[in-house]
């Protein structure tokens, strides 16, 4: 399985992620070729090259109107008298476009762009992240929120050039080292002080491993809080590697201690068995109307769960009903919970965090008889299996008007006797 490992030695922030997957290897111009699906006009990336610590990095700038945005990053920026912008990269600025979007703007700019789905998915994750840190500190809804940062241009190229790059170098997963925190230090914000850490990174970052360093600035960041908090599978705990290519990422600050770089490994784990951990959402239902739930189980996996399934059941008072299971990482938590509510009649749901260990597989397109197949290949115990998938094999029964299950039969025995 391929992955992305962030060496989070000296924090991370939004600009630094995409600097370092531009230094592993990612052509800027794939970048900006996705990126203008989202119709901001105007918009580029400029990369430079700069020297920490004797690190050659890469160091990425967004550029709007030709004019490079002094805003790198998210920060404690919402409309509740909170327009400061905190972070070891912060600097003011008043351009026109950086006065922000609530978060429901920034979500409807994402869904009707032509970007894939994973990328809409990651990036409405991370955004989510910030909105909700941003909620609680200030009491009141996501919905309600209306950023300051959230909303700079800057901003979103750094948050959706982050899920782009992670889908053009092919990684399945990401894992981190333990995210370093600055402490000790203090920063000026629209509204106040602020302590360092910043309360948004901090509350983003909860229940994930932690380092506070004795450096007196905000070594991470809240979209760099987010993007470990949305993205990641936790800590690589000592699986094996085998390296592929590795990239350093520059912030802005100069730092006295320490150089301002994240650094991201891209790499194979090479074991055939893969552990996560995942989420399972259920509910009972006994007045929901059978034919809604096709409906239903499509559109909570178009919200990104992993699974669905639907189990007939006899409930209290002997009423015949249904138990409707999900499986998602906990990054899509509130987006299944909320498809749920909106497409049943259920007022409530039990969730279960639990363990789950899978068979490394991986897509493929080979050649065969029947022409190029999309197939599932996978190993156990060293022993390789390799299956078409079912939806392949019915357009070709379809296309040439022969028996689905002899195509199945050919195609399997095909490939695995190859």
């Amino acid at each position: 399985m391929k992955i992305a490992y962030f060496d989070i030695f000296a924090g991370i922030a939004g600009d630094m992620v995409l600097g370092a997957f531009v230094s592993s290897g990612i052509d800027p111009d794939d970048i900006m070729k996705e990126l203008t699906k989202l119709k901001l006009g105007g918009v580029d990336l400029r990369v430079s090259k700069v020297v920490r610590s004797g690190i050659t990095a890469a160091k990425v700038d967004v550029v709007v109107a030709g004019e490079t945005e002094k805003v790198s990053d998210l920060g404690s920026g919402v409309h509740l008298h909170s327009h400061g912008k905190h972070g070891s990269d912060s600097q003011e600025h008043s351009h026109s476009h950086a006065h922000g979007r609530s978060y429901l703007e920034i979500k409807h700019l994402i869904q009707e762009s032509d970007l894939s789905e994973s990328v809409k998915r990651n990036s409405l994750d991370i955004f989510r992240k910030i909105g909700e840190a941003e909620a609680k500190i200030h009491d009141t809804t996501v919905e309600k929120i209306h950023f300051h940062e959230v909303g700079a241009v800057d901003s979103i190229v750094d948050i959706v050039g982050t899920a782009v790059c992670l889908e053009l170098s092919g990684a399945e997963a990401v894992y981190t080292s333990p995210v370093r925190l600055g402490s000790s230090g203090y920063f000026e914000a629209k509204h106040g002080v602020l302590p360092v850490p910043g309360p948004a990174a901090l509350e983003i970052l909860k229940d994930y491993p932690v380092v506070f360093n004795d450096v007196p600035y905000e070594l991470t960041t809240p979209t760099g809080a987010a993007i470990v908090a949305s993205l990641s599978k936790g800590l690589l705990k000592d699986r094996p590697v085998e390296i592929k290519s590795i990239g350093y990422g520059a912030g802005s600050r100069e730092l006295e201690r320490l150089p301002n770089l994240l650094r991201v490994v891209i790499g194979e784990v090479s074991s055939s068995l893969e552990e996560d951990h995942v989420v399972l959402v259920e509910t009972n239902m006994d007045d929901i109307n059978p034919q809604l739930i096709p409906h239903v189980i499509e559109r909570i996996l178009a919200v990104g769960a992993t699974d669905a399934f639907v189990i007939p059941l006899l409930m209290k008072k002997g009423r015949p009903g249904f138990l409707l299971s999900v499986l998602a990482s906990e990054t899509q938590l509130n987006a299944i919970a909320l498809e749920i509510f909106s497409q049943t009649t259920t007022l409530g749901l039990r969730i279960q965090h639990i363990q789950r260990m899978k068979v490394r597989r991986e897509l493929k397109k080979v050649s065969t008889s029947f022409g190029e197949v999309k197939v599932k290949e996978s190993y156990v115990n060293g022993n390789k299996r390799v299956m078409a998938e079912f939806e392949e094999c019915k357009r070709i029964a379809e296309s040439r008007s022969l028996p689905l299950i002899e195509v199945i039969q050919k195609l399997n025995s095909e490939l695995n006797h190859e």
